[in-house]
């Protein structure tokens, strides 16, 4: 899995185009979390550092192939300018004219170039040929940052690669893939894995693939009430996928087979109303007074035998809240398996906004040892799949393997 570093470049006088998930929430102008900017600080600033003029782009929402004021970097230049105590040139566009001036002005003042919006030309999801040697006109090196983008076949992440004689991750993209990649190929033992959330269609691949991998699978979140339901247990109006039920019972199954331990809630939180001001009552899972009312966060004993499960871990995977932990009267399962995963000794990897919400509402992101990025690309990597935009770079040779350990 090792891939050719950015630290493996000679980047001295080189353009190189950086592609960076820069895709933050922007509402009138204003980046209301500027999480993903930051994320790539560290690759920008060595790139600079190494004497590299650095041209960045980035996809922002969902313009349509066309341009759009509302979905513009522009916020996002005078963001990163602020972050890197640099200046930021603007280019209007991401190809072309544009691109070449802006290259020209930051070699003359030691500034960074920010691209517009990548998906303001339609060709850039269609990965057309052309577009991506567009893109790359005007660059000597490339360098994927972007692991949230990985899994797209797009013009900027895979069809770029073959017109640069070079294609190398970025400092986060290449930590992405250590602690992923460490998880799936050589973790240490015993090795839990958390999944929640509400479906267990978006994870089957998921945990079909975590099964050959872990010693212990926990379920909590809406997807539970599935595998209850494919138990037969009585789950009221919880939140069921039966087209999901073969599926729940397929892993459970795998599961025995292989030896790894399955947890699923005994007790849980019900209530009639999501905001909290219902009917709210803790109940054993199968207990018929659940009625109509629906499963929203797992119950103490549950939580106890979570935590435990994940204390006795040196190796934690997690993705997906225990229940709906927006409402606080929902929250306690969630932040309690947080608490749990930030006192670990070993190993702790995060995914998923619900996830890494909590753990930062929780106040214990500094406790984790990684906290991923990818979003769909991270669900796609852990479920087995191939990620075009990791498969695109250049794989490393023994010599910059070695040297990413190093530093």
């Amino acid at each position: 899995m090792a891939k050719l570093s950015i630290r493996q470049l000679h980047l001295g006088h080189k353009r190189v185009f950086i592609r960076v998930d820069f895709n933050v929430p922007i509402k009138d102008g204003v980046i209301a979390d500027d999480t993903r900017i930051r994320e790539s600080l560290r690759t920008i600033q060595y790139a600079v550092d190494k004497g590299a003029t650095v041209i960045l782009a980035s996809h922002l929402g969902r313009p349509k192939g066309k341009p759009s004021a509302e979905f513009s970097l522009r916020p996002v230049a005078e963001r990163l300018g602020q972050l890197i105590k640099r200046p930021v040139v603007f280019a209007d566009d991401c190809i072309g004219e544009p691109v070449a001036k802006a290259i020209e002005k930051a070699k003359a003042t030691g500034a960074v170039v920010l691209l517009e919006n990548l998906r303001f030309h339609a060709e850039e999801e269609k990965n057309d040929p052309a577009f991506a040697k567009a893109l790359a006109a005007h660059a000597d090196l490339y360098v994927n940052d972007a692991f949230g983008a990985a899994h797209r076949a797009h013009a900027s992440v895979e069809g770029i690669t073959h017109h640069l004689p070079q294609a190398a991750a970025g400092l986060l993209m290449e930590r992405e893939l250590r602690f992923l990649g460490h998880a799936l190929e050589t973790p240490e033992r015993p090795f839990v894995a958390i999944l929640g959330g509400a479906k267990v269609s978006d994870k089957i691949e998921v945990i079909d693939n975590l099964l050959k991998k872990v010693d212990r699978l926990i379920i909590g979140g809406a997807m539970a009430y599935t595998f209850l339901a494919s138990r037969g247990v009585p789950v009221g109006k919880s939140l069921v996928e039966n087209d999901k039920l073969d599926a729940a019972r397929a892993v459970t199954a795998d599961a025995a087979a292989r030896g790894v331990m399955l947890m699923l809630p005994t007790d849980h939180m019900v209530t009639n109303k999501l905001d909290g001001s219902g009917d709210n009552q803790t109940l054993a899972v199968g207990d018929a007074a659940i009625g109509d009312r629906m499963g929203v966060d797992i119950g103490p004993d549950t939580i106890d035998a979570y935590t435990e499960a994940i204390s006795a871990a040196k190796t934690v995977l997690w993705n997906g809240p225990m229940g709906i932990f927006e409402v606080t009267a929902f929250a306690a399962g969630t932040n309690e398996v947080a608490d749990a995963v930030a006192g670990v000794v070993g190993t702790t990897i995060i995914g998923g906004g619900d996830s890494i919400a909590a753990v930062k509402k929780a106040g214990i992101a500094s406790h984790i040892t990684h906290i991923s990025t990818g979003g769909g690309a991270s669900l796609e990597f852990l479920g087995g799949q191939t990620l075009p935009g990791v498969a695109a770079l250049a794989d490393a040779t023994p010599a910059g393997a070695a040297a990413d350990v190093t530093h």
